[in-house]
């Protein structure tokens, strides 16, 4: 290694030697130590030192000995403060300033100790007092200046940095020793001693008596690291230019540019307005006068489209699923009443509901209606009228009809649960005879006998569930039992009325008809002579050779026990080649259209199912009119949004429950069964 010297002096690398021959004595009485000075630049190898010389021990403090504190030493040479490296024993040169000294052989960095500064300062003062002894007479009248750092506990180990090396052994860390010894050499100080006493010191001790904030930032500058002390810097240096950035004219000339590519040219300041209608689509289609130009019209309809998703939402996993080719096959081939309510599938239904006149509100209505029919189903599973009348039965069987009619069965569908509960408990109530009417009174016996049935008949022809074929069968065999000898049906079976003789009505007669019809699509056991004498019964109450129908024999015709005959008279085999059924079509169409005025919903329940298996003008004429009544008085807000409010012919007595369950079924009329006289392509 070579360094360069200057003219002043020369490095060089004091060691402790033997005494000297001379005999020379310290001020202390031990015999003085001769240097020997070898040049830095020299690439001879150091000597050797006797083990006895008091250079040969340890310079540094070390705690491995349990705290034993053994002397090195300090001395000047020039300028500079030196001390013996404790890994390599080459000397090195102390920083005043940071009181650290780095070897410049192995790289050992050390950093002394407050009592090590004090000694290291004081000989540096003894120095300055051999070269200027005013400046040292002046030392000691301020020797209450002197540094005032508390010193740190004798165990304490003072750090050591060492760079990094692979695979070599961590070195023990030293410590600077306490006591230090000088020769009488260090006392004859250089001039550049007063510099450092005056540079260094003086400042220090002001700092350290006034307890100014710049000893803190002096001492986290010390104690940082390198890099967190680069890192404070350069995020200053940021800050400073971030604010001395000058601030752009606002007067002065930019292209502002447009990153929307279009073939039309745009005025700034007059932005074109695109159509909201072209934004959303909808599955289902959406009615012909509603303006989706309208904001919270468009949000209505987007809002309802969400609703009537719920519907269609399926398992496609689920194994009670028929198979969808297969079904479709049905649909488009149905010639008779055994598919008849195959379109109630959830997967085919926005086709259905496209064919039929459907609309996404009238779906969406279904929707809610059926959320509030599970809202109001009992714990153990049954409904109950909120109307002046009493019967469980009938509650429960009209509140599972809509179910059915949209899909939903006990083994499939987002209802399946209430279905599943409201079938256990109808079953449960049902008499060994079959009987169904329950805990019904006054007139709604039969009414709730003939519903329960067609509940039953429905669910097992949807589900093919063996455990209730012989529920509907025995409810079915009821129904035929109870048959008075007109062919009709009236509030108690025939053989409870004394003598037999009491005659049947139109408006039971149309209930029980349609439950023969749900167990003759279910492949149960039907008589046809159930059939051929309701028949005879209708031709009793039928007025212009079966266009219009009374309540009873002997009554004035009514547009609701039209509509309930025509339907019946369908099923028994009526086409639209009998002239009678299409006059007794436009009787209702023409005269009794559906009207918000005059609310009845049991009227538009039986002639909305007529209309459309009857179909053509006739049906879109009724249907436009149906869907908005019934849409539109919906309720929207509170606890009873989702159900109707009870207005009309009987919906007093039936109350809320019985209007919402014959609502909901009137607007599933585009699948709820298939019509009967046109057949349905289904993509």
């Amino acid at each position: 290694m070579s360094t360069q010297t200057t003219s002043d002096y020369r490095l060089s690398f004091r060691l402790l030697s033997l005494p000297s021959k001379a005999g020379v004595l310290s001020s202390g009485g031990e015999p003085a130590l001769s240097p020997a000075v070898i040049d830095l630049a020299s690439d001879e190898p150091l000597p050797e030192l006797p083990d006895d010389s008091p250079a040969a021990e340890p310079c540094l403090t070390s705690l491995s000995d349990g705290g034993r504190s053994e002397s090195g030493m300090f001395w000047l040479e020039g300028d500079a403060l030196m001390c013996v490296c404790p890994d390599c024993r080459a000397p090195m040169s102390v920083r005043v300033w940071l009181m650290v000294a780095d070897c410049w052989r192995c790289g050992t960095s050390i950093e002394l100790t407050d009592e090590q500064e004090r000694e290291a300062l004081r000989l540096l003062k003894q120095r300055q007092a051999a070269q200027r002894p005013d400046l040292a007479n002046a030392s000691r009248g301020r020797t209450g200046d002197e540094r005032s750092a508390t010193p740190r506990p004798a165990s304490e180990t003072p750090a050591v940095r060492r760079p990094a090396v692979a695979a070599a052994p961590r070195p023990r860390r030293p410590s600077v020793p306490a006591s230090l010894t000088e020769s009488p050499e260090d006392r004859s100080a250089v001039s550049s001693t007063k510099r450092l006493e005056a540079t260094y010191n003086e400042p220090r001790r002001r700092l350290a008596r006034h307890r100014t904030p710049g000893v803190w930032l002096l001492r986290l500058l010390k104690d940082s690291p390198a890099w967190l002390t680069s890192l404070l810097i350069h995020l200053l240096v940021l800050m400073i230019l971030a604010l001395l950035t000058a601030r752009r004219a606002e007067d002065a000339n930019y292209i502002r540019l447009n990153a929307i590519v279009s073939k039309d040219v745009r005025i700034p300041g007059q932005e074109a307005i695109e159509n909201p209608a072209d934004e959303v689509r909808f599955d289902l289609p959406v009615p012909e006068k509603v303006d989706l130009q309208d904001r919270q019209t468009r949000e209505t309809v987007i809002r309802a489209d969400q609703e009537a998703r719920e519907l269609r939402l399926v398992d496609t996993a689920d194994p009670n699923l028929p198979e969808l080719e297969r079904l479709k096959l049905e649909i488009g081939q149905a010639d008779g009443s055994s598919v008849a309510i195959a379109a109630r599938d959830p997967r085919v239904r926005v086709e259905l509901i496209k064919q039929e006149g459907g609309t996404t509100l009238t779906e969406a209505a279904v929707a809610r209606g059926l959320r509030w029919l599970a809202q109001q189903q009992q714990a153990d599973g049954r409904w109950r009228l909120d109307g002046g009348v009493r019967s469980d039965s009938a509650a429960t069987s009209l509140a599972l009809l809509p179910f059915l009619g949209a899909g939903q069965t006990h083994l499939s569908g987002r209802h399946k649960d209430a279905v599943a509960r409201g079938l256990r408990w109808l079953v449960g109530k049902q008499r060994p005879d079959g009987d169904l009417r329950a805990d019904s009174q006054g007139n709604t016996g039969m009414y709730a006998h003939g519903q329960g049935a067609i509940v039953l008949g429905e669910a097992y022809l949807m589900t093919g569930d063996e455990a209730l074929r012989q529920p509907a069968q025995k409810a079915l065999d009821f129904i035929v039992q109870a048959q008075y000898p007109d062919g009709g049906w009236r509030y108690q079976p025939s053989r409870e009325v004394a003598g037999g003789g009491q005659r049947g009505d139109t408006s039971v007669v149309g209930w029980q008809l349609m439950a023969m019809q749900s167990a003759r699509a279910a492949k149960l056991a039907v008589p046809e002579t159930a059939f051929e004498l309701s028949s005879h019964f209708l031709d009793s109450v039928q007025r212009k050779d079966g266009a219009v129908y009374a309540y009873q024999p002997g009554h004035q015709p009514t547009p609701t026990m039209t509509a309930e005959a025509l339907l019946c008279r369908i099923y028994l085999g009526w086409t639209k080649s009998d002239p009678p059924l299409m006059e007794g079509v436009r009787y209702l169409l023409d005269e009794h259209p559906p009207d918000a005025a005059k609310p009845n919903v049991y009227y538009w329940y039986y002639g909305t199912q007529t209309l459309h298996h009857v179909g053509g003008p006739e049906w879109e004429r009724w249907n436009f009119l149906m869907r908005d009544v019934l849409v539109n008085s919906q309720e929207a807000r509170g606890e009873a949004a989702g159900s109707w409010a009870p207005r009309g012919e009987h919906a007093s007595a039936g109350g809320r429950l019985y209007m919402t369950s014959l609502a909901v079924c009137t607007l599933e009329v585009y699948y709820r069964h298939l019509p009967i006289f046109r057949q349905v392509d289904v993509e």
